[in-house]
């Protein structure tokens, strides 16, 4: 099993050769990304370096990830400035998901074990989020995370564990404070029939 193969798998690894090339090719991808003016150029750079992407994906630089082939964005994602997504294992996000600035994803760890973390062992693990999701600013997401669709996480929140489906979550560390409801809704579906440009 290769050192590559153990990262993907949660288990114990060691950054060698491999990976490090991987790394030194997405810091120049980021880095084309990061400088452009071009929005077109940017998706081109953008569907090189993720995974996956759907259509209508945008990521406001500057932007930072380590990998970027373990990332897949769903349809009509939108990441404000300064995202960063540490990509050791696959990060799974659905469509209409938008992520404030500032917004972290992390799946890296580090053991707990001194002797065994100076050892430049690390592991990572897998973070899912659902569909119709908004996470507000600054807010963290740790690895082993699932956020269920329909879900909005507010402002500064770190994740440690997962939220389930319709529901608004907040805090350090985040925890659900209600349900979504269908007052919610009618009350949100009114004010934009309101609305006029």
């Amino acid at each position: 099993m290769t050192q590559k193969d153990r990262m993907l798998a949660g288990k114990l690894y060691r950054v060698d050769g491999e990976l490090a090339a991987h790394m030194r090719r997405t810091r120049a991808l980021l880095q084309q990304y990061n400088q452009s003016l071009d929005a077109a150029q940017r998706q081109e750079v953008l569907r090189e370096l993720l995974g996956g992407m759907g259509e209508n994906a945008h990521i406001e630089p500057p932007f930072r990830c380590d990998y970027g082939a373990n990332i897949y964005v769903g349809r009509n994602f939108y990441a404000n400035f300064d995202c960063i997504i540490l990509d050791q294992c696959p990060i799974q996000i659905g469509d209409n998901v938008f992520f404030g600035p500032r917004v972290s994803l992390y799946s890296a760890g580090h053991p707990i074990d001194a002797m065994v973390r100076n050892s430049y062992l690390e592991f990572g693990k897998p973070i899912t989020v659902g569909s119709d999701v908004w996470v507000g600013g600054d807010t963290v997401i740790l690895g082993g995370v699932t956020i269920g669709s329909n879900v909005v996480i507010g402002a500064g929140a770190v994740v440690t564990k997962d939220i389930p489906p319709d529901c608004i979550a907040v805090g350090n560390p985040c925890r659900v404070l209600r349900r979504i409801t269908d007052e919610d809704r009618a009350y949100w579906r009114a004010a934009a029939e309101e609305w006029t440009p």
